[in-house]
């Protein structure tokens, strides 16, 4: 099968793990710090905390940004974790359609603040790995009283002009995502980025239970001064993760030569490609949109058959705001109609940095192949 999404380890990452499982530390180690520095230098913001997965890292950084009740603009077009982290706070998500190029639509997020000042958030996803527009997103962060988080699961190593992903130039935080399908990975994983001495000790703390230890204390004492969790990342995790980030930029150059090929292509073809190349994307995803209206064949046919010849597209994503749970909060409703048109036409095909010119030209002529019959 060749999926949409794949790590790539090499042996120095495996070095790197066994390393580590033959230290003294296993959990909280040197490690974890290495790893922190070194994304913070990588992605040029002051503070970083990692945590044990992407979706810890929006729980924590919604804890500290949110108070109960607060509404958030958010987008359906991400996974569940990203508006699911709005309601873990006790807030309450407010679903913007997206704009053309999957994010979400920030005229149009500017058009609720003012028809409703009582919004006190914004949570923007960078999608498949394409940049949050940054001059509408300084514009609305200082004309408007809101805070924003900028979930860049899908985009390290991106870059809008000067500003690189994750470095909360114009965001109170930004959180990360290393699952095995992203740029790169530590099996699980995640980290949160600021520039806020204030919020990154609120997360220091939050991460491990609540808990403080200070000089004064007996060798014995540590005081629990919040409700906090247990989403401490490991020293194993972080090896690998201190391994993997020195490899970043090539498996992100790759991600683009495959990006380029498939951008050339579907030149003037059907398969219409929802942004192509611009220097603004570090790629997670390769998403293309059909008009299966104007075809025999449906989306169900398309992904039945190319996975009977072995090829994983997958679908990124059902519109957050539909799905049961939502709809039992009284979502569902709102007004999408590009969000609405994209996922009945939008599907992702496979790429990552181990693909082989082979694999994708394969990709390529199977999808046409089913296509055309």
């Amino acid at each position: 099968m060749i999926p949409y999404g794949k790590q790539f380890l090499r042996q120095d990452d495996i070095d790197a793990v066994v390393e580590t499982l033959n230290s003294d530390y296993l959990t909280t180690g040197p490690k974890v710090k290495a790893f922190e520095d070194a994304l913070a230098e990588y992605c040029e913001v002051k503070y970083c905390l990692a945590v044990a997965n992407g979706t810890a890292a929006l729980h924590l950084a919604s804890l500290v940004l949110l108070n109960k009740d607060d509404k958030v603009l958010t987008t359906p077009n991400s996974f569940l974790a990203t508006s699911n982290a709005i309601l873990y706070a006790g807030a309450k998500p407010v679903f913007i359609d997206i704009a053309e190029d999957g994010n979400i639509d920030l005229d149009l997020c500017e058009k609720a603040l003012q028809e409703d000042p009582s919004i006190k958030a914004i949570y923007p996803v960078a999608f498949s790995g394409h940049m949050i527009d940054q001059d509408k997103l300084k514009h609305l962060r200082e004309t408007y009283t809101v805070t924003i988080l900028e979930d860049c699961a899908h985009a390290i190593g991106a870059k809008d002009g000067d500003v690189k992903a994750a470095s909360c130039t114009n965001s109170d935080i930004s959180i990360l995502s290393f699952h095995p399908v992203k740029h790169m990975t530590t099996g699980e994983g995640g980290a949160i980025t600021t520039n806020s001495k204030e919020i990154y000790e609120k997360l220091l703390t939050l991460r491990g239970h609540g808990m403080v230890k200070t000089p004064e204390m007996k060798p014995w004492e540590y005081e629990m001064r919040e409700l906090g969790f247990n989403y401490r990342i490991t020293d194993i995790q972080c090896a690998l993760g201190i391994s993997q980030l020195k490899k970043l930029d090539s498996f992100i150059e790759r991600r683009i030569e495959l990006v380029k090929k498939y951008d050339d292509t579907f030149k003037e073809t059907l398969v219409k490609p929802l942004y192509t190349y611009n220097g603004k994307s570090s790629y997670h995803l390769y998403v293309v949109q059909v008009d299966f209206s104007k075809l025999s064949l449906t989306k169900v046919d398309l992904f039945n058959r190319l996975r009977e010849k072995s090829i994983g597209i997958q679908l990124h994503y059902i519109p957050i705001n539909k799905q049961p749970y939502y709809r039992s909060l009284g979502y569902g409703d709102e007004k999408t109609p590009v969000m609405d048109k994209y996922y009945e036409e939008c599907f992702s095909l496979p790429m990552y940095p181990k693909m082989s010119d082979e694999e994708q030209s394969y990709v390529i002529e199977s999808l046409f192949e089913v296509l055309n019959a």
